[in-house]
């Protein structure tokens, strides 16, 4: 198993299947509990329970999605208590996924500018090693109805220059600030936003310009859409030359040859439409060196994503 951030060797050039930092996503977990209380407020043993469980299958390290504890708002000493039970049972957090928190969204482009950037500086004192968010928005109430979320339809970025612009001076702002405490920004693809194509995502973080500025390639989310996608095989192709964090999940899909209708369902890696041996050999071929998130949607999440842990060690170089 790979080891926790305090003994890890973050050095990319040493990763070898057995050693690369591959952590889980805490999706298995409830935000909030059925009493009402989120799990950034829970009791310890909530905490205890839930670090026991990723211990159990495996996992070292586990993403810090703020939909389940924001770094940036929890008080110190429970930061300190938050770490220390992970810790207890050999957990890492190595990164942290701010989402729907977009820089443009209408209304709320200066508070969530002002949340991403107390993030970033919550995720340098955590000691953390990503700093992943993107341009996506709250569900809309067709999303939250619906049986899975990315069969109806929700925000969409508008075709418009001087919005276009000002996410991307916002996100050379996060940027900039995120290489001043030692933290690459990773740009999650997600449909209906700026960096909802190959060619938009690429144009994007291109505009933005910094080095330590790069794309989550998360190409799962886009082949899960009922309507006519890209085809995964050139969305990698050209976003993972700019990857420096990787989401990965895969989804069963089928669709007519006219596009009238598509379908998917969650699923293994191993099973799903996109073929992961070869995008890991592509991904490391072109120097992909960043830690990997095993990410699941529904049924059993974490013993999915332990499968996938598996799965995706066979797939990485053996030395």
């Amino acid at each position: 198993m790979s080891p926790t951030p305090n003994d890890q060797n973050w050095d990319p050039a040493t990763w070898t299947a057995e050693t690369w930092p591959i952590a889980t996503c805490l999706h298995a977990f409830p935000p909030v509990d059925r009493h009402g209380v989120a799990l950034h407020d829970a009791p310890a043993e909530v905490w205890d329970d839930m670090f026991a469980q990723i211990e159990s299958v495996g996992f070292r390290l586990a993403e810090l999605a703020d939909s389940h504890v924001r770094p940036a708002d929890l008080e110190p000493g429970r930061r300190d208590e938050f770490l220390d039970i992970a810790r207890s049972h050999g957990v890492g957090i190595p990164s942290v996924h701010l989402q729907r928190r977009s820089v443009i969204m209408p209304g709320r482009e200066a508070e969530n500018l002002e949340y991403a950037h107390r993030t970033i500086d919550g995720a340098a004192e955590w000691g953390m090693k990503v700093f992943s968010t993107g341009l996506h928005q709250p569900f809309s109430d067709a999303q939250r109805r619906a049986l899975w979320f990315w069969t109806a339809e929700g925000p969409k970025d508008p075709d418009d220059p001087d919005v276009w612009q000002r996410a991307v001076r916002s996100m050379r702002e996060l940027g900039k600030h995120a290489a001043d405490v030692g933290l690459p920004l990773a740009l999650e693809m997600y449909e209906d936003t700026y960096l909802g194509t190959a060619e938009s995502a690429v144009r994007f973080v291109e505009d933005v310009g910094l080095d330590n500025v790069g794309l989550n390639p998360d190409v799962a989310n886009l082949i899960r859409l009922h309507r006519p996608v890209e085809d995964w095989r050139d969305v990698f192709t050209a976003t993972l030359p700019y990857a420096n964090y990787l989401h990965v999940k895969n989804y069963s899909r089928d669709e007519a040859g006219d596009g009238s209708w598509a379908t998917s369902a969650p699923s293994t890696m191993e099973a799903g439409l996109i073929n992961y041996r070869q995008v890991f050999r592509e991904a490391v071929d072109v120097g992909f060196r960043g830690i990997i998130l095993a990410e699941q949607y529904g049924g059993d999440s974490l013993g999915v994503c332990a499968t996938n842990q598996a799965y995706i060690r066979t797939l990485l170089p053996q030395k």
